[in-house]
């Protein structure tokens, strides 16, 4: 199967390497994406996604706000999109980001993220389209900003980064949890090999 790799914000493709090598290993074609996180030029984006789909049965594998990009994608609604039967995402703020919300409120949210707001903090709730079926695999291990920025929001269950409501949305096929942080979720064996399942 083809298979899109959309890493995260302020990543970079070279982060999904691992995860690339382990689907490729399986038979897959995989097309491993590199794209600037605060300023996404979606149309360009988009079209690369179309351009190596062409025709063929597609899934996409993104981690945190990859998964966004990609329900952008699906939202506009191009022939190709409809090749994608399967979404994974990992760690992704479906909801929007109460971190990138945090940082706004300070002063330093427009800096930090540019354009890529629209995407971190959505005007409506979001609601995930119909045509791919989404798997959202979440983490719940909370090493990272989130206990440091969100103090008084500790007791809400986090992955460090994104909280594990956030990863959650209308529509979805399914919802996971594992015991590892944001980051983790990337590289962790147990959550690839739930992705070949789930592409299985």
């Amino acid at each position: 199967m083809k298979i899109i790799l959309l890493h995260g914000l302020y990543m970079h493709g070279i982060a999904m390497i691992p995860l690339c090598n382990r689907l490729k290993e399986a038979g897959h074609e995989v097309l491993n994406l590199s794209y600037n996180t605060i300023s996404p030029d979606t149309p360009s984006l988009f079209g690369e996604m179309d351009d190596f789909i062409d025709g063929d049965e597609a899934a996409i594998v993104a981690h945190s706000m990859g998964g966004v990009i990609t329900r952008a994608y699906m939202e506009a609604d191009s022939d190709m999109s409809h090749c994608v039967k399967t979404v994974i995402t990992l760690g992704t703020p479906h909801q929007g980001s109460k971190i990138a919300e945090y940082l706004k409120e300070i002063g330093i949210g427009d800096w930090m993220f540019q354009s890529a707001s629209e995407y971190l903090m959505p005007k409506n709730t979001p609601s995930w389209p119909k045509g791919a079926a989404l798997y959202s695999i979440a983490g719940d291990m909370p090493i990272g900003p989130a206990r440091v920025l969100l103090d008084a929001k500790q007791s809400e269950a986090s992955d460090g980064t994104v909280l594990l409501k956030e990863t959650e949305i209308k529509g979805m096929t399914s919802h996971e949890t594992f015991p590892l942080t944001h980051t983790a979720l990337i590289y962790a064996k147990r959550v690839s090999n739930r992705i070949l399942d789930i592409l299985a």
